[in-house]
């Protein structure tokens, strides 16, 4: 089995302060994984920009057929300098975890990457689950997800709420009537009347 080789190099200087913080901000923008993705788009816009040299003494004919190439990879070229000019954030701008929160799809970058590694994001009818596949010209209309999002009620401050009813004004001429709650009264009911006892008198005997 053929060895794979680095499709990037590690920078020169390991502690250039300028260096970190610009690719923070490019971590955090992107919501990017690690800066291995940083390192490796600036090795692909290396690539292009060497090939690019190299057909600065070619043919137009050759010259705007590497442009069209670029052009429909997404890339907002239209000569071979502006192809020289080309850097990393071109390059992670075409990546397909931008390019759903781009079209809002998601609410950040990195719900949008979520999306992307557990298969919740299609190109077209194929189900595409790598961050840094790059999306083509013709592929993006094409991105869309698979699964339905439960659409959130915005939350009411009640605290807000509260205040609007104090600083109303109180409508002239009426009262607020305060309807307490009824009381239902429970009647005890009636209980049979018990009939007394026959009192049994001695019968008197009349005298003879």
């Amino acid at each position: 089995m053929k060895k794979q080789s680095k499709k990037y190099s590690k920078p020169r200087r390991p502690f250039d302060k300028a260096r970190i913080e610009e690719e923070n901000l490019l971590k955090e923008k992107y919501g990017l994984k690690n800066k291995k993705e940083i390192w490796k788009a600036d090795a692909a816009i290396g690539r292009i920009r060497n090939l690019a040299k190299k057909l600065i003494t070619e043919s137009e004919e050759e010259k705007q057929s590497f442009v069209e190439g670029l052009m429909k990879k997404g890339f907002s070229v239209n000569s071979i300098a502006d192809a020289l000019a080309l850097n990393k954030e071109d390059w992670l701008k075409r990546r397909l975890q931008t390019i759903v929160f781009s079209k809002k799809l998601t609410t950040t970058p990195k719900q949008a990457r979520q999306f992307v590694t557990h298969k919740h994001v299609n190109v077209g009818k194929q189900i595409v689950n790598i961050p840094s596949y790059q999306v083509s010209l013709e592929e993006e209309s094409l991105v869309k997800l698979n699964i339905m999002l439960k659409t959130l009620k915005p939350k009411v401050d009640k605290v807000k709420e509260i205040k609007q009813e104090i600083m109303q004004p109180k409508q002239e001429g009426k009262e607020q009537i305060i309807k307490e709650p009824k009381q239902e009264i429970i009647k005890e009911k009636e209980l049979p009347e018990i009939p007394k006892p026959i009192e049994n008198k001695p019968t008197e005997i009349p005298a003879q």
